[in-house]
């Protein structure tokens, strides 16, 4: 007789949506403001995209255009190109815009808060500079056997170095760069920053008449930095030529206190089937306004494909997720972009 074998299911972890919580600080945080607030909230595991700006979207559309908006961003920062997107779609609902900057707000997120016409800074907050770097297909592979990004600021670097100390015998140290980083590669680089001064510049003509004195911070923050991630506090951006001030300390601490919540949100959700299989649920990005709350969240299976030692995904149901305040009611939905 065959023996009945029972599986034991597994509890997915779920990380918490706190809407309740965080709603409350943000009619909070507005209360303080003469104008609308809107934050947007990236994990360091993720970065600002394409598909953020149809978020955006949801919360502006059906709202009467207002003078003001503060925008309180967080992020890493993604794509420059983005960035330019988002500034263009809240120019259409604010004529002015004021950047709340409580903690890191680099790269491509600097580059978003150089739309506004004013960047409120915090003690912790800090901008970046925006030289460009890219993961390109063809793309150095790590010891984890993912793509590497690179910058046009490193390869400048590297032949500034061999010009620097060459001798009469070296040869052209392309030969050897190409060894390890491909050709299109380079040119993917130099091109990407063009691009990002390029995207730089139109960002702040958005509130800056002065052509000139757009290029002239579009170049600094482009080339002028010895690392991607060098931290512009709020006197080196003053040096620089933007519109900062100091943030109000009652704002600034009930930001802090939004980003914990967001940050407890955010925490890693993973759930362990075996050695070489596991459940990824990380809410990785937030776009809220008062009423309504938007979140990007993973929900998908990773697997170990050990012949190839990368991790693969399955069963990918990874989405946008939409929570609003309809009378004294909490109504949640999936929010589908594509």
């Amino acid at each position: 007789m065959l023996k009945k074998t029972t599986t034991k299911k597994i509890d997915i972890k779920t990380p918490p949506i706190l809407f309740k919580e965080t709603q409350d600080v943000v009619k909070s945080i507005s209360q303080n403001l003469k104008g609308d607030f809107i934050s947007y909230w990236i994990s360091a595991n993720s970065r600002i995209v394409g598909d953020d700006i149809v978020a955006f979207y949801e919360v502006l559309k059906g709202k009467q255009k207002n003078d003001s908006l503060y925008l309180f961003i967080k992020s890493d920062g993604g794509s420059g190109e983005a960035s330019l997107r988002i500034v263009n779609l809240l120019r259409k609902y604010y004529k002015k815009i004021i950047a709340l900057v409580p903690l890191d707000c680099a790269s491509a997120a600097t580059m978003l808060v150089l739309g506004a016409d004013k960047i409120s800074m915090g003690p912790l907050g800090y901008l970046s500079a925006i030289d460009t770097s890219i993961t390109h297909d063809l793309s150095p592979i790590d010891k984890f056997n993912d793509r590497v990004s690179v910058s046009q600021n490193e390869l400048s670097r590297v032949i500034n170095l061999w010009n620097t100390n060459k001798q009469s015998n070296d040869t052209n140290p392309y030969s050897d760069i190409y060894a390890h980083i491909h050709p299109l590669v380079i040119g993917s680089v130099d091109r990407a920053t063009s691009l990002s001064i390029k995207l730089t510049t139109d960002i702040l003509s958005y509130h800056m008449s002065d052509k000139k004195a757009a290029e002239k911070i579009s170049n600094i923050l482009n080339s002028n930095y010895p690392s991607h991630s060098y931290p512009i506090t709020i006197r080196e951006a003053l040096e620089i030529g933007l519109n900062v001030e100091e943030l109000d300390n009652t704002v600034n601490s009930k930001l802090l206190e939004l980003n914990e919540l967001y940050s407890e949100m955010a925490q890693l959700a993973y759930t362990d089937y075996d050695q070489l299989n596991y459940h990824d649920n990380e809410i990785l990005k937030i776009v809220e306004g008062v009423t309504m709350k938007l979140f990007y969240q993973k929900d998908k299976d990773w697997h170990y494909r050990s012949e190839e030692k990368r991790w693969v995904p399955l069963n990918d149901n990874s989405s946008w997720r939409k929570m609003k305040l309809v009378g004294n009611k909490i109504e949640q939905t999936s929010f589908y972009i594509r």
